[in-house]
């Protein structure tokens, strides 16, 4: 009999940046979801990948001075080292610059252009680069992206649009027809009162003002906009081609699930569903908009200093630990929070203290009393019952929660039975059994039943923590048919005798306060770094009074010319009126943001008495102000007021 298949998807990284601790949760969910349908005899394929054009892409690689493809080269790398590090099993990492890929775009975008679900037309409204998201006044929230509150910028270009609204009425009734098609629930009254009852505004899907992105055939003044790009990688990793059938895809598709961020959750479940109608193709059956982690209270951001990298994490911790913490810190429908201190305290606590500490000892005692051997035994007296009972309520409440994708409240379940079985070694007080010889029996039962448990929790905590329950099953020395599903599933006593190997420490308790001192001083270090490679005329300030910040003379400069400066990457050498009389010359780091000619003409703020420095050859008498919001510069433009105004 074949296995039924599963095929289940993360949302494909954007490759702007290395991506943070929080990022990499969609893949390590997706893996742990992946490993536990494997194990439950499911014909899994995961696929992630990296997203890799748009405008922003273009900005970042022009600022670097190098190609936009040796840029997104790069950060894929990256991305792929970080998901490596994390132990994940994906079956394909696509990359949305493969040439398969990019045809079979070029060939969905042709086949609903012809058949009328694209059309041209001009897009008039409001654009968020770092979201690559166009909006109606009416969307924004405080006049800002809702999505992420950063500002946005006006548009105003030809582009092709694909019809949302024909499609609208179809949609509603396909989430009325599949209750369960939204996970959690309450994404989708989000959806249906936010975009669908007040009516869908058909979607941009070229951009003519850039041009990093998949060129249209039949016009070749516009690209693909980013999301019928990237939402297809779905299928076209799979084979799919309009043009004919795929073996992969008729085998995989439609998709059972898609992990993927809440933030992106309209994408996938109004754009993605609509796309593939009009393509005549089936639906995805679910989609997971997960939670976020952030840090503390707040997003991950540079500028904050509050990032923590998955990969670093790990090369301290442990991949496992890294993996614990996010699937069991970010609850089914809220987000997580994280910090080096929570994740060194539930290090210690969950895996030091209650997880490592029980098989640790569990196993030195099968040696110490037993010579490593011990048997299945006959009768139960004493906590026995209850903690057998305890281990078949795990079992069975594990399934439940791991089929609904409630991974924090599965790793709770086997943490309980871990502190059960360390309360059943308090019990029980094997070393006084030990003591005497009328109690080995006794003594061999206990140990036993805690080998048992300790199998059971290997082969349950192997979706989330696969070294871990390898490293359980090799001290247990377990053949390979007790370390499944079915053996767990079997209940105790399925096990005639273990035979342990050495007792190795799963997870060694972190020294907090040492650790915590040793991530200081590496932040410190790499802060006085900063400071050295700081430009001549660029310095970290202490606190200032109003008289330091009186003797500052900001004056308002218009932007005459612009051009980057050459071997420099984010620089931008600006010539300014200043109102002197005289042009002043002014070298900026805005380039990964701002073209030239979006800047020429533009009215500024500038510091006119800053001590000049040279930069890249170039001399830079002054600096003009921006915003840092984590994500890119904001220049503040004072447009309308006379060059050599001053600020005060």
């Amino acid at each position: 009999m074949s296995k039924p298949k599963f095929y289940l998807t993360t949302a494909i990284a954007y490759t702007s940046r290395k991506p943070h601790v929080g990022n990499t949760y969609d893949i390590v969910l997706a893996d742990m979801i992946a490993r536990y349908k494997r194990m439950t005899g499911h014909d899994v394929y995961l696929l992630t990948g990296s997203d890799e054009h748009g405008q922003k892409i273009e900005e970042y690689a022009r600022a670097e001075g190098i190609a936009p493809q040796e840029y997104v080269d790069r950060v894929s790398s990256e991305i792929r080292a970080v998901w490596d590090s994390l132990n994940v099993t994906y079956d394909q990492f696509i990359r949305t610059t493969d040439p398969r890929h990019k045809a079979v775009v070029q060939k969905i975008f042709k086949k609903l252009y012809e058949q009328g679900d694209i059309y041209k037309g001009e897009y008039v409204g409001k654009y968020c680069v770092p979201c690559e998201s166009f909006f109606t006044p009416s969307q924004l929230k405080d006049g800002k992206c809702p999505d992420c509150g950063r500002e946005v910028t006006d548009a105003n270009e030809e582009a092709y649009f694909l019809r949302l609204s024909k499609y609208s009425d179809r949609l509603m009734a396909y989430y009325e027809e599949h209750p369960d098609f939204f996970q959690p629930e309450s994404r989708r009254s989000e959806m249906v009162n936010n975009f669908l009852k007040p009516g869908l505004e058909d979607l941009c899907v070229s951009r003519t003002s850039f041009t990093w992105g998949i060129p249209v055939t039949f016009d070749d003044r516009h690209v693909v906009y980013v999301w019928l790009d990237a939402l297809s990688n779905y299928i076209t990793a799979l084979g799919y081609d309009p043009d004919g059938p795929a073996e992969t895809y008729a085998r995989y598709w439609p998709a059972d699930l898609h992990v993927i961020g809440k933030d992106i959750v309209r994408f996938h479940t109004i754009y993605w569903p609509i796309i593939l109608m009009a393509l005549g193709e089936p639906l995805p059956k679910q989609v997971l908009g997960h939670p976020w982690l952030l840090f503390g209270e707040d997003k991950m951001s540079k500028s904050k200093g509050n990032v923590l990298y998955a990969d670093e994490l790990a090369a301290r911790f442990g991949a496992d630990a890294v993996r614990y913490y996010l699937l069991s810190e970010i609850p089914f429908a809220q987000d997580g929070s994280i910090t080096h201190e929570s994740f060194i305290a539930k290090y210690n606590t969950d895996l030091a203290n209650t997880l490592g500490n029980l098989v640790n000892r569990s196993i030195a005692m099968t040696n110490k009393y037993f010579g490593g051997r011990v048997v299945r035994p006959d009768a139960l007296e004493g906590p026995d019952q209850e903690l057998l009972d305890t281990a078949a309520a795990a079992q069975k409440d594990y399934r439940r929660l791991m089929e609904v994708y409630h991974n924090a409240e599965a790793l709770d379940v086997l943490m309980a039975l871990a502190r059960r079985c360390n309360k059943y070694i308090d019990e029980t007080t094997p070393w006084v059994l030990a003591r005497e010889e009328s109690s080995l029996p006794r003594l061999n039962a206990v140990l036993y039943r805690l080998l048992e448990c300790i199998r059971l929790l290997g082969v349950l905590l192997r979706s989330f923590l696969p070294a871990t329950a390898d490293s359980i099953f090799t001290q247990l020395q377990a053949p390979e048919e007790l370390t499944g599903w079915e053996s767990a599933m079997d209940g105790f006593g399925s096990v005639p005798a273990f035979e342990v190997g050495t007792p190795v420490p799963l997870f060694v308790r972190i020294d907090a306060e040492k650790v915590l001192a040793d991530i200081q001083r590496e932040r410190e270090s790499a802060r006085q770094e900063e400071e050295k490679a700081a430009p001549e005329g660029v310095a970290f300030l202490p606190e200032i009074t109003i008289d330091d910040f009186a003797k500052i003379d900001l004056r308002v400069a218009e932007i005459t010319d612009c051009e980057p400066v050459k071997k420099a990457k984010k620089l931008l050498r600006l010539t300014l009126d200043d109102g002197s009389g005289e042009p002043r010359t002014v070298c900026s780091g805005i380039a990964p943001w701002y073209a030239p000619d979006d800047l020429k003409g533009r009215r500024i703020v500038l510091v006119s008495n800053l001590k000049p420095a040279r930069l890249c050859g170039v001399e830079s008498c002054g600096m003009i102000l921006a915003a840092d919001d984590g994500e890119a510069a904001k220049v503040l433009f004072v447009d309308g007021v006379a060059p050599g105004s001053k600020v005060r």
